[in-house]
């Protein structure tokens, strides 16, 4: 049966991590995914999570029912820069340390590099798996990887293979509907993304978005024209253009059963009710067969 998982990133600026998995319990959810936040893992820098803040997780997990089952780091460890990625990795490491002390099985990350330069940044990504693979199998921690925007790889079908190319059966892809247009180019096909991703299909995060390159490229307005930037959202289901009979369909079809993350942001007026109605809409359409 699929897990549904909180990413409580809404509560991240009042709440601590251990907090946060009391108010998951409030709201009904079992499982936490943990994005980034400045006094654990933040964005590409060392984590700043000290035994005593493990110890005070661990027991909220304990008291609340609440398990983290993800981290969702984002460290580049597919920097161009050689002594950057080395700094990445020492980060990464860490983070498993972290992990395995809490019994987080799951890592959902990102392949982060330079899209302006994706072949030497593919060559650093696998440099630093390399690296890491001991650390994983050490540890028995799973990874599951997903292309952002603005990553060295932003579209799906390059993402699965970058990943097949690891050849490990614990690193799969991660599949992120709040990025489909962007994995897609457009084309809003999220059954064929799935399709291709076939088998290391292991992760799927929840979020609706407007299609970016509608209405020729009107959707949004970015200024100065031609930026070299991206945008996308993390909205509740409905708020948006992702074709969700499609995705629940496939999902059913194929008998996913591994984690789903909700991952709505930017909503923190109502975030209660949008992670309760989220929560209500996956287990409708995919634990209630």
């Amino acid at each position: 049966m699929v897990k549904i998982l909180l990413d409580p990133s809404m509560y991240h600026p009042h709440l601590s991590v251990a907090e946060e998995c009391f108010k998951a319990a409030d709201l009904g959810y079992e499982y936490i995914e943990l994005s980034p936040r400045a006094d654990f893992h933040e964005w590409h820098h060392y984590p700043k999570v000290d035994d005593a803040e493990v110890a005070k997780v661990k027991n909220a997990m304990a008291a609340s029912g609440v398990k983290i089952w993800t981290f969702n780091p984002v460290f580049n460890w597919s920097s161009p820069d050689e002594q950057e990625r080395q700094a990445q990795v020492r980060n990464f490491r860490r983070l498993l340390e972290i992990a395995e002390e809490l019994e987080v099985p799951l890592i959902a990350t990102e392949f982060s590099g330079d899209p302006n330069e994706p072949l030497k940044s593919e060559h650093q990504f696998y440099k630093s798996i390399e690296e890491l693979i001991p650390d994983f199998e050490k540890r028995g921690i799973e990874c599951t990887i997903e292309a952002h925007p603005y990553d060295f790889v932003e579209t799906n079908d390059r993402a699965v293979q970058v990943v097949r190319g690891v050849n490990k059966p614990w690193l799969n892809y991660e599949f992120c509907l709040p990025h489909l247009f962007h994995l897609s180019q457009g084309q809003g096909n999220p059954r064929a993304l799935m399709e291709y991703a076939g088998p290391r299909l292991k992760h799927v995060h929840i979020a609706d978005v407007w299609n970016h390159l509608a209405n020729v490229g009107n959707r949004y307005i970015i200024n100065p024209p031609g930026v070299d930037a991206r945008i996308h959202q993390h909205n509740e289901i409905g708020n948006g253009e992702v074709p969700w009979d499609e995705v629940f369909g496939y999902l059913r079809e194929t008998d996913y059963d591994g984690p789903l993350s909700v991952c709505v942001f930017g909503w923190e007026e109502d975030a209660d009710a949008i992670h309760v109605r989220m929560r209500e809409r996956l287990e409708n359409e995919l634990t209630k067969r």
